[in-house]
């Protein structure tokens, strides 16, 4: 009898995963909203799917699954987006199947929790406070020199971050998310954060039995932060394998996830690197894969794909252990934009070097793929320019992701 993998996507993304769950033999069944139920799914790896009604809550979903296995015994459900995570850790105590618990699962999606334990490990962070007691944040703000961040804890990307130049502006900030009278905005929900200037980079990993098995690392061009609240072109792009800057980041991710006791899965960190004295900093860490098809770009570099991966990992067993392909060292680089037509047409971006062009409804983008370092970098300038030029729209900044 086959096993059977239950898949929580609240946004249409993870095909690699249930295709590669469905080609190691496993049952795939997929949970998603039921606006979702038309999008271009890897219909061919799914074996049944279920919806849930909008707007769903986690509870809806593990009301949903707890039904499947009513009459379908279930081995494995993973949550496929970040939103997802702790809802199919809910989902598993639940039902009581083996997986990572919600408890352990905050300090990937709590950047208090996320900050707390990496600097009680030693892992540089900004200077950073929960927003909690009056007297504990002013002593922050006249210790600790501006600017400023005022962060959500548990949103994604950049949404919903507040640059503050003056303690009068983080007072500002906090007073107005009080006075919605919500809990989701409620000053506490944030982090205070000194805001340091330097490059964004992001490593991306494979991890088995406690250990990095393969790990992607590299640039963005613009911050997420920047693009996110200023807009232009999204870039990023591999660091070369010799760069110091990049062994540096391995070590500082490999205590990371050492730190966090992550035995197997996928991460996404992000650190910074101060301009003022080149010191690495912890920004953030998903047990996800990262998005932006950062999977896809990593594919063409060094050849493994996380979402493939990943799902290697939650269907080995002892008879069929994970393995991990031959890696390779050569370069990629993504460049992303928001469109300003539903579909562009990119027929006369013709450079041999593209190797995947983005579908998707109001976006433009490209992956190049190259042995050669400069030429990837060279590419992704004169890209970044045409794409601007000829498609570029800039969306007002949101603060939640689900505006």
């Amino acid at each position: 009898m086959r096993k059977h993998i239950v898949c929580i996507a609240s946004e249409q993304k993870g095909n690699e995963f249930l295709e590669q769950a469905s080609s190691d033999g496993w049952r795939v069944t997929l949970v998603t909203r039921k606006s979702l139920l038309d999008a271009p799914w890897a219909w061919d790896a799914i074996s049944e799917v279920r919806s849930v009604e909008e707007p769903a809550q986690p509870v809806d979903y593990v009301r949903a699954i707890t039904n499947i296995a009513g009459s379908e015994k279930i081995d494995r459900v993973v949550g496929l987006d970040e939103f997802d995570v702790i809802t199919a850790a809910l989902t598993r105590e639940h039902l009581q199947l083996p997986g990572l618990t919600s408890s352990y699962l905050r300090r990937f999606r709590d950047k208090l929790t996320m900050r707390n334990i990496a600097a009680a490990n030693g892992i540089p962070c900004p200077d950073f406070i929960g927003a909690f007691n009056e007297s504990d944040i002013n002593d922050f703000l006249a210790r600790v020199p501006a600017p400023w961040i005022v962060k959500p804890r548990f949103e994604v990307s950049a949404f919903g971050i507040r640059r503050c130049e003056s303690a009068d502006e983080v007072w500002d900030v906090l007073k107005d998310l009080d006075n919605r009278n919500n809990w989701r905005d409620h000053p506490s929900q944030f982090v205070i954060e000194r805001f340091i200037e330097g490059r964004v980079f992001h490593v991306d990993s494979v991890v088995e039995g406690g250990k990095v098995r393969a790990a992607g690392v590299s640039q963005y061009g613009k911050t997420p932060f920047s693009v996110t609240h200023h807009g232009g072109v999204f870039t990023s792009s591999t660091v070369p394998y010799r760069a110091a800057i990049r062994k540096g980041l391995e070590t500082v991710n490999t205590h990371l996830l050492k730190a966090f006791e992550y035995d197997r899965g996928v991460t996404h960190a992000e650190f910074l690197q101060s301009s003022a004295t080149g010191e690495i900093f912890l920004l953030e860490v998903a047990c996800r894969v990262g998005g932006a098809y950062i999977a896809n770009a990593l594919e063409y570099a060094c050849n493994f794909n996380l979402w493939r991966e990943w799902a290697k990992l939650e269907t080995a067993t002892k008879e069929h252990p994970y393995k991990l392909p031959k890696l390779r060292k050569e370069f990629s680089g993504v460049a992303l934009a928001l469109a300003n037509t539903e579909e562009p047409n990119t027929e006369h971006y013709v450079e041999e070097e593209i190797v995947y062009r983005v579908k998707k409804p109001r976006h433009v983008g490209f992956i190049f793929h190259s042995k050669n370092q400069k030429r990837v970098e060279e590419l992704l300038s004169i890209y970044s320019e045409r794409i601007a030029n000829d498609f570029l729209a800039v969306a007002p900044a949101k603060e939640r992701y689900d505006d």
